[in-house]
């Protein structure tokens, strides 16, 4: 006897068949599929907002952790492990009633290299201001910044020409000076033909060894300018006639030691002066934490503009769904009158959408990986993924589907089953 191929029943109608009993999920999704199937095209440009939202969300999520890393790496290279010593004021009362400023001498460095464990470099700054001669009666504005050749170290950096001083040139007072490397290009063009070049200051002659930059750019916000020139300490001690700092610098072994030693040297140097005089210690840590926080609430604004998108996404998909109830008015009547009830109806086209946008949203979100990982694999840079915004791509792309789905699903429940079967 012949057997006759039956065409496999659909999710819909093995659905049918227990529809006088309570649907499990399983079905549930089964019809979304299958509803998903049969429109494709439809269904597929309803997604595509989605896909671009939950990527938006993902890229400029990346792109916020890239924004933060740069710039605090730009700031640590400043040297994450400073402590810089600044006089703040305060006066030493004479006679006559005559005041001086109560600044800092070396011995109160000496005092905090000996009392303060983990340093592992320091320098006094002296500054001085004049003209310098480049002969042929040219003359240029210049700082001198009389430091230590540990100040190389302390302050991070670079010397793109020439060499720094070194203690050997300090003990023997040589008069030699490292310029910053604007200042070099200003007097000669370039850093090369810097090295070996001779200027004159109050008549002394001073060569020039080497050319260096700031490993960051402070634009302005630090003791170095365009026309500094470095010299050791004791040679500045000649112009200034004077022994004192307003300013002392100091590295740690670790970052950790930072925020105690910094307590720690306030402390010694207080000691040592009149109890109105204000010193204060400046670190990097807490400009490191706040603009680890300012970076953080950018990312999470810019984050939340880019889910806007999604909101916009869930319209469409509500307006696709409203369109999906009303091409599908006989389906709903033929299970409510089998028994379906106004619940199950309501969960049916609920999962559709959630189906739905969160497809979108899988989607969305691998493309969105996939740019910064395919970038750091192809290139040298080196692009955070916040692992985070995964987890914001796709919780979004559940609520949308909720809350934009909600809609549809209600007014599919509440449909009358006689007129729906009315309906042609």
């Amino acid at each position: 006897m012949a057997t006759t191929n039956l065409p496999k029943p659909s999710s819909f109608d093995r659905t049918l068949a227990s529809a006088r009993s309570t649907m499990m999920f399983s079905e549930v999704a089964r019809l979304a599929v299958d509803s998903f199937r049969a429109s494709k095209t439809r269904f597929l440009l309803t997604m595509l907002g989605m896909v671009i939202g939950s990527m938006s969300i993902i890229l400029v999520a990346t792109l916020g952790s890239t924004g933060k890393q740069y710039a605090l790496d730009q700031l640590t290279s400043i040297g994450p492990n400073k402590v810089e010593l600044q006089y703040g004021g305060g006066n030493i009362s004479g006679p006559e009633n005559t005041s001086t400023p109560d600044y800092m001498t070396l011995d109160d460095l000496h005092a905090v290299i000996d009392q303060v464990p983990g340093i592992v470099a320091s320098s006094p700054m002296l500054e001085y201001h004049d003209n310098v001669s480049l002969g042929g009666g040219i003359t240029k504005q210049a700082t001198l910044l009389g430091v230590s050749p540990e100040y190389r170290i302390v302050r991070n950096l670079v010397v793109v020409s020439g060499r720094f001083f070194d203690d050997q040139d300090e003990l023997a007072h040589e008069k030699v000076a490292v310029i910053v490397k604007p200042f070099a290009e200003d007097l000669y063009g370039n850093s090369r033909e810097a090295v070996g070049k001779t200027i004159s200051i109050k008549g002394i002659p001073f060569v020039i060894i080497g050319v260096f930059r700031e490993a960051f750019d402070t634009y302005g916000n630090s003791e170095i300018s365009d026309h500094t020139m470095l010299v050791p300490y004791p040679v500045v001690r000649y112009f200034t006639g004077t022994n004192t700092l307003k300013e002392i610098f100091f590295t740690m072994r670790s970052a950790s030691m930072v925020v105690p030693a910094s307590d720690h040297i306030l402390e010694i140097v207080r000691s040592r002066h009149y109890a109105g005089s204000v010193y204060t210690a400046v670190t990097l840590t807490d400009l490191l934490t706040s603009m680890a926080k300012i970076a953080d609430m950018l990312t999470i604004v810019l984050t939340l503009g880019a889910g806007i998108t999604m909101i916009v996404s869930g319209v469409g998909i509500m307006n696709s769904m409203l369109a999906n109830v009303q091409s599908r008015l006989k389906e709903i009547g033929i299970r409510k009158a089998l028994g379906a009830t106004s619940r199950e109806i309501r969960m049916q086209f609920l999962t559709e959408a959630v189906f739905l946008s969160l497809s979108g949203g899988i989607i969305g979100t691998i493309l969105g990986l996939a740019i910064p990982f395919t970038l750091g694999l192809l290139t040298p840079f080196k692009i955070p993924i916040n692992p985070w915004s995964v987890v914001f791509s796709l919780g979004s792309s559940v609520l949308v589907g909720v809350l934009f789905g909600t809609l549809p699903a209600n007014r599919a429940a509440r449909l009358d089953p006689v007129q729906t079967l009315k309906y042609e």
